[in-house]
């Protein structure tokens, strides 16, 4: 008995004391494991770059698409009118949406290298997603507005490592 007394005083003693610390603004609640790890998944899908998010298959073939195109150089006018035409075409889009499908996607990209760098992550999280027509289609997609001012080499290792990775890939949606 005088020792679940003793046990039961340290119990009091220490939430007392943890209650006084919480007071002063010492928070212990931070050295939760659960906690971090939430706080840590958390930060890691805020910071995240949102290219490596993207889930669709339409939004991931036009930014390959964009990604191409820009790994030439900037984006000329017969480049950009090439892009929208294609995408109302491969997408049954109208002009406006083709239009913000296009802006969104470059912003996406931004300078490029990243997506240079890293491809295969971008098509990594929407890839099962994809039908073997949609694969067609987007690699159809690429050759076409990569070859509209003739593709550099580094447009032909994009589109290499593109191809790669869609090879041996089925998928279960439609383009809408």
């Amino acid at each position: 008995m005088p020792y679940l007394l003793g046990l039961l005083g340290v119990i009091v003693t220490a939430l007392v004391l943890l209650s006084r610390l919480a007071d002063a603004g010492i928070d212990l609640g931070g050295l939760n494991p659960f906690a971090l790890r939430r706080k840590r998944a958390w930060k890691s899908k805020f910071e995240a770059n949102p290219l490596f998010g993207l889930d669709d298959p339409m939004d991931v073939a036009a930014v390959l698409a964009v990604g191409v195109v820009k790994a030439g150089g900037d984006m000329s006018a017969e480049q950009k009118r090439t892009l929208l035409d294609a995408f109302q075409r491969t997408f049954r889009l109208d002009p406006g949406a083709a239009e913000e499908l296009l802006a969104s996607s470059a912003y996406l990209i931004g300078d490029g290298r990243i997506f240079r760098e890293q491809v295969e992550d971008v098509v990594a999280r929407s890839r099962e997603r994809f039908t073997d027509s949609q694969i067609a289609s987007t690699l159809a997609l690429i050759e076409e507005t990569a070859s509209v001012e003739g593709a550099t080499q580094l447009q032909r290792e994009l589109i290499g490592r593109i191809q790669a990775v869609f090879r041996d890939t089925e998928g279960s949606t439609a383009w809408s």
